[in-house]
């Protein structure tokens, strides 16, 4: 079995400090997380900025530009930039989209819309076209977000159209309140319908963070940690940090026998040229 990825998703866009006391907030603060997920074995981190005045996720250019130049410069971590920016606020297209220019090797890619944030998040398919378009000509890969079958299927139709390329990376999300739970019965009916040679990711929001990283242990996937999903590093017990949650996955998947991958060996994983 090949090596684990793990991917740090470090901030979110919504949750305040009332609920999570040590999530990163301002530019430097999500980069020097970022940082210390990286010294803690993730080979990716999934970045949101957030407005330092209000809190709020922001997809402002500058301010991803702030954290891009610093992880860039201290680590080789693999940047999986956001296209999200608040789920339920529904951006501008070419707003959402505007960390593109900053070139990462991955972006969040939301292949469907959904119920979040006591709101619905739109990706029309106006949006998909133009998201996997604008990926394509940047030479960024969609990092395809599942929170339900419908967005499985509508990415392998987007596929067989020739608009996203092969092979494909996704990134299963499982217990929202409005998508597919953190089970392992949910997880399995996804699985059967991703192609065979699909490279993939799971994380479990909450208390599915650690079944759901089991899941990508034994299965041969990757997994996804980090205070955007889960704030526990254990029941009832806040994790402090974004490397926490990197060093409590990493050492189980130790303790199973499969080995973490670099950034430069999750490079090769995923099919990139460096």
């Amino acid at each position: 079995m090949e090596k684990v990825i793990i991917t740090a998703a470090i901030t979110g866009s919504r949750m305040m400090r009332d609920i999570a006391p040590h999530i990163p907030i301002t530019p430097e603060e999500i980069a020097q997380s970022a940082i210390e997920a990286w010294q803690a074995g993730a080979s990716i981190v999934h970045i949101h900025v957030r407005d330092p005045e209000t809190g709020l996720g922001s997809q402002d250019i500058n301010l991803f530009r702030r954290v891009v130049e610093k992880v860039r410069e201290k680590t080789d971590l693999i940047l999986s930039l956001t296209t999200s920016g608040i789920p339920g606020r529904n951006l501008p297209t070419a707003e959402r989209l505007s960390p593109l220019a900053l070139k990462p090797e991955l972006a969040s890619y939301d292949a469907g819309s959904i119920n979040l944030g006591g709101r619905a998040f739109i990706n029309d398919p106006a949006f998909l076209d133009e998201a996997a378009k604008l990926m394509k000509e940047a030479g960024v890969k969609p990092e395809i977000e599942v929170f339900d079958l419908g967005m499985l299927v509508t990415a392998l139709k987007l596929g067989a159209e020739g608009k996203i390329d092969e092979p494909m990376h996704f990134q299963f999300c499982l217990g929202t309140p409005w998508g597919a739970p953190a089970t392992v019965k949910s997880f399995l009916h996804l699985y059967e319908h991703m192609p065979a040679n699909a490279t993939w990711s799971i994380f479990g929001v909450g208390r599915g963070f650690l079944p759901m990283a089991m899941m990508g242990l034994i299965m041969g996937g990757h997994i996804r940690v980090g205070m955007e999903d889960n704030i526990y590093v254990n029941p009832g017990v806040l994790a402090k940090t974004n490397a926490e949650l990197v060093e409590r996955v990493t050492g189980i998947c130790r303790a199973y026998g499969r080995e973490v991958a670099t950034p430069a060996e999750a490079r090769k994983i995923l099919g990139f040229a460096k």
